[in-house]
């Protein structure tokens, strides 16, 4: 792990971009008011017992779910095992989005050997850890909506999310058929997009052709048992035909990658957020905090049930921020970090409600397309 973590390292100090020297008290008075809620309050910045319940509840429906499906005891009813996958696939999900986040960020404990297990079964949902630490953690985390740096902006070419790609036809349509393309995207995550990723020569702006020998053994052997559990063990036990089997897999795909999908374009591909591009000597003129600022927006604050199924990653704001605190403390530091922006003029974007994010992202998607003119909206393209 400790080998693993310094090729990550060597990576980002090789990266090309660069922020400026911070120009405001924005941050440093942020940061003092987040440490001293958790001093006053006395708790801890990691999990506490509603994320241990919420990780045992989420743990306990994936494994009920997919006992029942392996039973065969509603064999004979298939809507009814269909409506299992699909609550599977969502509680995949969750696993990624409650559990693994968090123990890949090392915010789930203060305990390393804690959040290594955890990430574990990340990797047994279909992910893995390693690749989602340079993407996620390291090219999305630092170069947030820049283009040609942060690797969420790299999408198939038939999607259009950054106003840097070229425009085609095509994408006038995009926010129609964009929707059907993230019930793939999980789909695509445990098949594809890790090997690519890994074996990538480039990701970003940063070189990707080393990486340390345990990783290909990791890589291969829990996607190995991933395939294993979702599809031969099915195969052996369920009374279906191998295709019925392969349709339940996909049919959970589309639930789990929909919820995925939605929770993190809804933080960052939405009216509002900025497209920084670095100047002439590939700088970012503003500080690092700000620019998150200018990039990532928070929805469904107030709401429960965004809280819980997206991880807590409706506060995208304040993970962007504070990514090493557990997501349940996110809703407590939202107000504060709304407070302090709005005493420093700093922008705090937020879409009240999931469907107006998602109105937002439908929209942004139209503009993107070609529907609107890119000129009449001053942020995008623009220097921070």
């Amino acid at each position: 792990m400790a080998k693993s973590k310094a090729f990550l390292f060597n990576k980002l100090e090789a990266a090309k971009v660069k922020f400026t020297r911070p120009t405001s008290d924005f941050f440093p008075v942020l940061r003092e008011r987040v440490n001293d809620y958790f001093t006053e309050n006395n708790i801890s910045k990691h999990a506490n017992w509603v994320m241990v319940t919420k990780t045992i509840s989420i743990l306990l429906i994936w494994g009920v779910t997919y006992g029942l499906i392996l039973s065969n005891i509603f064999v004979s009813m298939p809507c009814l095992i269909l409506m299992l996958c699909a609550i599977n696939g969502i509680y995949t999900a969750q696993i990624g989005l409650n559990i693994g986040h968090d123990a890949v960020h090392g915010s789930y404990s203060s305990k390393i050997k804690v959040n290594k297990w955890l990430s574990i079964i990340f990797n047994l949902a279909g992910a893995n850890d390693y690749v989602w630490t340079i993407t996620h953690n390291m090219l999305h985390h630092t170069y947030t909506n820049i283009p040609d740096h942060d690797d969420d902006l790299n999408q198939p070419g038939i999607m259009r999310v950054s106003p840097d790609k070229k425009l085609k036809w095509i994408h006038k349509y995009q926010h129609i058929y964009v929707y059907f393309l993230y019930t793939l995207s999980s789909l695509s995550w445990v098949m594809m997009k890790d090997y690519k990723k890994f074996f990538a020569k480039k990701l970003g702006a940063e070189d990707n052709k080393k990486h340390p020998t345990k990783e290909y053994f990791r890589l291969f052997f829990y996607k190995a048992l991933h395939y294993i559990i979702v599809l031969v063990i099915p195969m052996l036990l369920v009374d279906f035909t191998w295709y019925q089997i392969l349709f339940g897999f996909y049919f959970a795909h589309i639930f789990e990658g929909l919820n995925l999908a939605l929770v993190f374009h809804m933080a960052h591909l939405v009216e509002g957020t900025d497209y920084p591009v670095p100047n002439v000597k590939g700088s970012i003129e503003n500080s690092f905090a700000i620019h998150q600022m200018h990039t990532t927006a928070d929805f469904s604050r107030k709401s429960p049930i965004a809280n819980w199924f997206c991880g807590g990653l409706n506060f995208q704001i304040e993970h962007h921020l504070f990514p090493l605190i557990c997501h349940v403390h996110y809703k407590h530091l939202s107000p504060i970090v709304e407070k302090t922006a709005k005493e420093f003029g700093v922008p705090f974007i937020e879409n009240k409600t999931f469907a107006g994010a998602l109105a937002s992202h439908t929209r942004l998607l139209k503009r993107l397309g070609g529907i609107e003119r890119e000129k009449n909206y001053s942020n995008f393209g623009s220097i921070i």
